[in-house]
């Protein structure tokens, strides 16, 4: 293992558009239907459905959390209907489990969505069994990433030392509260974030693609 990740002894990544190719456009899917969940909600046509969910989103930190405040969602009922889509865009990367069986140490998820979705996702890769556990969004109190709040009940759920962690994640804002409490962090730049929000000083590495990484600071197999 290079340095510095062999102090590293709990890895955390994100899951959307991170351990899965941003092309693959799941998120398109999410939208078209949180956009006709919107519409039976308020009695809508789209284009007010998609005003809404943005503005709840650039308000909140995600749609949910928006609809959640202004219109009391359901969060589960919300969660379960949006992410009703099919998971044949996604394919098996053996490259990263093998990895993932090589990467010492816990292994965890850390997710915006909810756990359902998240397995469905991970079971379409190939990786379901290879992480330890999985903090969703209802494990964090439904507060979103950047909000510090799941991070901390991240770390106290699972026994997690900052200082040995390392959190790997698309979007570059969500690093900032894991680097202001001593992890490690990992900007995946793949092209799901547009704009030049990865400049931050909270950032320490900078990758495109996990399985590559992953193969890069682990080194050949013996």
């Amino acid at each position: 293992m290079k340095p510095p990740y062999d102090r590293v002894d709990d890895w955390i990544f994100d899951l959307d558009n991170c351990l899965y190719p941003a092309s693959t456009g799941l998120f398109t899917l999410i939208d078209e239907r949180m956009n006709a969940y919107i519409r039976r909600l308020l009695d809508c046509d789209a284009i007010e459905a998609h005003r809404v969910q943005k503005a709840h989103f650039h308000a909140h930190g995600t749609t949910l959390a928006g609809l959640m405040a202004e219109h009391d969602v359901d969060p589960t009922d919300f969660l379960t209907d949006v992410h009703a889509i099919p998971m044949d865009r996604i394919e098996r990367n053996d490259r990263l489990a093998a990895s993932l069986d090589r990467l010492p140490g816990r292994k965890f998820i850390f997710t915006n969505g909810d756990a359902n979705y998240a397995g469905r996702v991970l079971d379409s890769i190939g990786i379901a069994d290879r992480f330890d556990d999985m903090h969703d969004i209802h494990a964090s109190s439904y507060k979103p990433k950047p909000d510090p709040h799941g991070y901390a009940l991240l770390c106290e759920r699972f026994g997690i030392d900052p200082a040995r962690a390392l959190f790997a994640d698309d979007i570059a804002c969500n690093l900032a509260p894991a680097k202001a409490l001593g992890m490690t962090t990992v900007w995946v730049d793949n092209g799901s974030e547009r704009g030049t929000h990865g400049h931050g000083d909270f950032i320490d590495h900078r990758i495109e693609d996990v399985s590559d990484w992953l193969e890069d600071i682990l080194g050949e197999a013996s």
